[in-house]
């Protein structure tokens, strides 16, 4: 069976048996509220504290590294290449929505932020795609930002979504039609913070009909209007996997992402499924991702060319 005709058959499931219903955010909630700069494990915190395999695994000084073989539709076609996911916790500051200098201000937060990177050539020219998303570890609100790059041979494009009061889109690119934007929306759930939800607690992903803001980076590759869309969103597994799945019906998309279901949840593999290209080379494509090796690294620390051996032990060379 193909891999859209599966997912065809769980989206018909969706629709005869029905989601679990997710109640929708209220559209204008405070900005992010402060939580513990690194959790414990105590019973007593006010916000729900991770767990001491959560606090061993990810506060002990090192990020998670997996890399991944890539299968990317762009213009009509399949692209391969290569995608890397980099999970690492570190402070935010909310204040200045950015990484913080002092872990000990009390402006700060923990957040586990995801830098995801996708490179791939488009005959001959190359393209470089980066998300970085900040999350907080809290687990109990909306993301604290979301970044997003797209860069080749014919100009470049950025979007950033801020969490303040309301959600501060900033997006800059080369074309006309879209130029320099800046405006808000209301807040909602994000695609782009489902990943970490994954990894700090599955059981936490929005389920049912509801609205979501689709990934910065599909947005941007379709050009269409950042702003959120109707989902429906489902978990099902088996064994040790478990499939996280969105289909908004609006776009005609769906997005397939395969997880360890034991701590930490390692992503294995994700799928996307829609229509790729314009015009006549339009078609119903999308693109997919094989996990190839993980590591625990402090990579800032690996920048000499000694440690371009970890390049070939991550199969990226």
């Amino acid at each position: 069976m193909s891999f859209y005709k599966f997912l065809a058959g769980i989206f018909a499931c969706l629709l005869f048996t029905g989601c679990k219903q997710a109640t929708e955010l209220e559209s204008k909630e405070l900005a992010l509220a402060e939580t513990p700069k690194v959790p414990e494990n105590n019973e007593n915190e006010a916000v729900k504290p991770t767990s001491r395999q959560f606090n061993d695994y990810w506060y002990a000084g090192e990020a998670e590294i997996s890399s991944y073989n890539l299968k990317q539709a762009r213009y009509g076609e399949v692209r391969e290449g290569k995608a890397v996911l980099v999970f690492v916790t570190e402070p935010f500051s909310v204040k200045q929505q950015v990484k913080s200098d002092n872990p000990n201000d009390e402006e700060s937060v923990s957040v586990l932020k995801l830098n995801a990177t996708k490179n791939f050539n488009t005959g001959i020219y190359p393209y470089s795609i980066m998300s970085s998303s900040f999350y907080p570890v809290s687990n109990d609100q909306h993301g604290a930002k979301v970044t997003t790059t797209v860069q080749e041979w014919c100009g470049h494009v950025f979007t950033q979504i801020n969490n303040r009061e309301q959600f501060e889109v900033m997006s800059r690119s080369y074309f006309q039609s879209e130029g320099d934007q800046d405006f808000t929306l209301d807040k909602t759930y994000m695609e782009n913070d489902v990943w970490q939800q994954i990894r700090i607690d599955p059981r936490s992903l929005p389920i049912g009909k509801l609205r979501m803001i689709p990934s910065l980076e599909y947005c941007r590759l379709k050009h269409i209007p950042i702003k959120a869309y109707e989902v429906e969103a489902s978990i099902d597994g088996e064994d040790n996997e478990l499939y996280y799945n969105l289909f908004y019906p609006e776009l005609d998309r769906m997005l397939f992402i395969t997880f360890r279901s034991e701590f930490p949840h390692i992503i294995e593999t994700w799928k996307e499924s829609y229509v790729s290209g314009f015009g006549k080379n339009a078609k119903k494509m999308g693109a997919e991702a094989h996990r190839i090796k993980t590591i625990k690294s402090p990579y800032w620390q690996k920048n000499s060319n000694a440690d371009l051996s970890l390049r070939q032990t991550l199969g990226l060379e």
